[in-house]
């Protein structure tokens, strides 16, 4: 081999290493070391941090619902379609008729400018999320009760990426992505025409985690407020989360709004424990740090409390991307009680206390999950439960509702979001890829067949 053709040789053995390398780094950066089961529970797996030059993206591309496709139940339930065709479907709300709302919603695409925000709209993009938000609030009635919306109108329009609903009295609460509104209500009426009032500003301004949910206490005297971070982890500068990443508790007789708990990276669904009286809500925590951590969480939040955002995940498990870092804070981070899987994107909760489903549904917290992106293999992408004893988390959670990816998992035809209970006690399950609002109900039992019995002996005619 002469000298050019060895320069030519090591030439491409060096191109070669370079496509191996970028491919390695940039398109299969890593995948997790653990099967997602391990970062869930009371006590997950909490594995180094492994950060990369490139974060992992694994989207699940949208390809929707035919007319003969549902998700799939587990055994004993039965999933239909509560209603479909709706635009961009992602949090719910049954009213005391049995009336259900849906938030037809969407980010107000008020995100840091910047290299960041366009890949992140290009993700959004591959998985269905970058629909303009239609700010309204649809009405679902089942006139029939056949557990299918058979009449739907407009309740509100021209709202700003709307999200958490409440009614308390005759007022109807609505948060919107930078203030909460109230509007007069009557019971019954299908569409809300008079105007609202705005009730007290959010934290709003480029608005990277933009959904607000509120959850009335049971004495109606309070709204409980979830405000998610302006960053993954404080990297837009702490004066840029003022006032973000907590649950306020906002006082209905004053507007006044304080803190109830803080720490919290991105909470959006809330809930009541029907047995112990606990508020719980569910919480994104961070990505860019490997498919094993962190993993999101359901918590009973407790008044004061801190929750570790941006320093710390999991009680004292410090990030080193936050500099300077924050040690009398660090110490007195709660631990969450309970995992539910590493970027599994976990929205919406229920309690199935007051459900009618079968009696193994009715201890325990239903927990929608929408999906990862920042995970390899994908996590998410299903309803699971988690049952209770005595008020907290007690055993591995359960499949609920599955299907939304499709068998090659390389596809979505929806994705989880908001969870509530209409009138009949079944579960109602937003999903805002499939732009549908599916019903899960107890499968009804089935008679049992009668025995045949063989007949009476007929006495004999003596001669």
């Amino acid at each position: 081999m002469n000298r050019t053709s060895r320069y030519l040789l090591a030439a491409g053995l060096v191109v070669l290493a370079l496509g191996t390398a970028t491919y390695a780094v940039v398109m299969r950066p890593e995948r997790a070391r653990l099967p997602i089961s391990e970062s869930m529970g009371s006590r997950p797996k909490l594995p180094q941090p492994n950060a990369t030059l490139v974060p992992t993206v694994n989207i699940a591309l949208p390809v929707g619902w035919k007319e003969d496709e549902a998700p799939h139940p587990t055994t004993g339930l039965a999933v239909k379609a509560f209603a479909r065709g709706l635009n961009h479907p992602r949090w719910l709300y049954t009213l005391p008729n049995g009336d259900v709302l849906v938030a037809e919603t969407n980010s107000p695409g008020t995100d840091a400018p910047g290299l960041k925000k366009r890949i992140a709209a290009l993700i959004q993009g591959m998985a269905g999320a970058d629909t303009p938000s239609p700010n309204r609030i649809m009405l679902l009635r089942d006139t029939d009760g056949d557990g299918v919306a058979d009449e739907r109108t407009v309740f509100l329009d021209k709202l700003y990426s709307p999200f958490g609903m409440a009614l308390v009295g005759d007022s109807f609460y609505v948060a919107n992505a930078n203030a909460i509104w109230r509007f007069p209500y009557q019971d019954g009426e299908k569409s809300i025409t008079a105007a609202g009032k705005k009730v007290v500003d959010l934290p709003s301004g480029y608005n990277h985690h933009w959904t607000k949910n509120i959850l009335a206490s049971p004495d109606e005297q309070y709204l409980y407020v979830t405000v998610g971070s302006n960053s993954n982890v404080g990297e837009n500068g702490l004066p840029a989360e003022e006032g973000r990443a907590r649950i306020n508790r906002l006082t209905l007789a004053t507007g006044e709004m304080t803190p109830y708990a803080t720490g919290l990276r991105n909470p959006n669904g809330l809930a009541w424990d029907p047995q112990s009286g606990a508020l719980w809500a569910v919480v994104n925590e961070r990505d860019e740090i490997g498919s094993d951590l962190v993993p999101d969480y359901i918590t009973a939040v407790k008044e004061g409390a801190f929750y570790g955002w941006p320093y710390s995940y999991y009680g004292g498990h410090v990030d080193e991307r936050v500099q300077p870092q924050n040690h009398d804070l660090v110490s007195k981070a709660v631990v969450p009680d309970y995992a539910v899987g590493a970027h599994t994107a976990s929205l919406g909760i229920a309690f199935g206390q007051n459900s009618t489903l079968p009696e193994i549904w009715r201890n325990g917290l239903f927990v929608a999950q929408h999906g990862s992106w920042n995970r390899r293999p994908k996590s998410g992408y299903k309803v699971i439960f988690v049952p209770f004893q005595s008020g907290a988390p007690n055993g591995p959670p359960v499949d609920v509702l599955t299907g939304f990816l499709t068998a090659d998992k390389k596809h979505a035809h929806g994705r989880p979001v908001g969870l509530a209970l209409d009138h009949t006690g079944a579960l109602l399950v937003a999903d805002d890829v499939g732009n549908a609002v599916w019903r899960v109900a107890g499968v009804p039992e089935q008679p049992q067949p009668q025995q045949a019995t063989a007949p009476e002996p007929q006495p004999q005619m003596q001669p």
